[in-house]
């Protein structure tokens, strides 16, 4: 099985502390669906005919998209990948873009789950971040979708930041529980070179929170969320039983998948590839039946190192025996020995079979994982 990434890069506006690519060059959309398609064409091979179990358009933001553009490009995945096995089909989307008659469009065609950056509740802060919706827009589009049948919603929440308080990030989580919404992403900001955010950060003009708020920021979240009855899958997404994100589980299981569009990465278990970042750049390829892409070959160092990356940060942690097997007995006693000081301090778990995380542990994650990578 095997996924493909749609990347979708307009914007009416840019958040402050964005920085995936994206542009507000709305009137280059009709270029770009047919870019996309013959991206997708052109690309048929690159999954080996694995059948497609996941479908994401992200962006930006493609529920800027209109109803003859998802029909142009769902009819390029059905003809030339097929979606009959597609179980799992996302549209990201901005809170004030999902109107009545925008979910009537979404609900003609195949989306079964719709993602929302929501990212807080509280009105200065959506403000500052450059938001375009209201708090009361997201709980309306919330409504509006149930409305049109959508029984997988997920929304994306931001914490640690400026200014923030435990009373406020405690009720952006009781507003979320309060959706009764099947999936939740709960992501701590980071202020991204290049942003307008970090350029604030720079200027003093905003302080970055202490590492004890985000300590206590981080434990409100799991411990609200878990009394909600949601279960932590990841570090940071959360979830109803059986509502997990199959697309990006994808990516932390070592699934192939195929990206296509501005900056999009593409995987098939042996090289890693991504687009240019530039939407002129990638119009102008694509009309002259040309890729402009980089491609990194991955070593079984590399890959080594990729998993431990991604199978640490899920709660199932990593399997030693898919270790021994895929990678060898050499690596498996190295990762053993380098977690052997977090196992004693709590930090680190095991049954025998898999290895994770502890919730102490989950802290300190980026730092745990980066001493087990291997180091030549």
């Amino acid at each position: 099985m095997a996924g493909i990434y749609l990347h979708i890069p307009f914007c009416k506006t840019r958040c402050i502390y964005c920085d995936f690519y994206s542009t507000t060059r709305s009137d280059l959309k009709s270029r770009y669906i047919q870019a996309l398609c013959r991206e997708l064409e052109m690309r048929k091979e690159y999954l080996k005919g694995e059948p497609i179990r996941t479908v994401y358009f992200g962006g930006g933001t493609p529920s800027q998209l209109e109803e003859q553009d998802f029909l142009a490009v769902f009819d390029t995945l059905n003809t030339v990948y097929g979606l009959e096995q597609a179980e799992e089909i996302t549209l990201e989307a901005n809170p004030d873009d999902i109107t009545p008659a925008y979910c009537n469009l979404l609900s003609r065609l195949p989306f079964n789950r719709v993602s929302m950056g929501i990212q807080t509740f509280n009105e200065s802060t959506l403000r500052l971040l450059n938001r375009r919706h209201t708090a009361q827009q997201a709980k309306e589009a919330v409504r509006l979708l149930r409305e049109a049948d959508f029984h997988n919603l997920s929304i994306d929440l931001i914490y640690g930041l400026p200014g923030e308080t435990d009373e406020q990030w405690l009720s952006d989580l009781q507003q979320a529980v309060v959706l009764g919404v099947e999936h939740i992403s709960a992501y701590h900001l980071t202020y991204e070179e290049g942003t307008r955010l970090h350029q604030l950060l720079q200027a003093e003009e905003i302080h970055e929170v202490d590492e004890e708020s985000s300590r206590r920021f981080f434990t409100q979240l799991t411990d609200t969320l878990q009394q909600a009855g949601y279960e932590q899958y990841e570090i940071s997404n959360f979830c109803r039983p059986g509502f997990h994100s199959r697309h990006n589980t994808s990516y932390w299981q070592g699934t192939p998948y195929l990206g296509c569009g501005p900056s999009a990465h593409s995987f098939n278990g042996a090289e890693r590839e991504w687009n240019v970042a530039s939407l002129t750049r990638y119009l102008h390829a694509l009309e002259q039946n040309k890729r402009l892409f980089e491609c990194e070959q991955l070593t079984p160092d590399t890959r080594y190192n990729e998993y431990i990356m991604t199978a640490l940060r899920t709660r199932r942690g990593l399997s030693l025996s898919h270790l021994r097997h895929t990678f060898g007995s050499e690596k498996e006693a190295y990762c053993l020995k380098t977690a052997a000081p977090y196992l004693r301090n709590r930090l680190l778990e095991t049954d025998g079979e898999q290895l994770c995380l502890t919730r102490e542990g989950i802290f300190i994650s980026d730092a745990i994982i980066c001493d087990l990578m291997w180091v030549e």
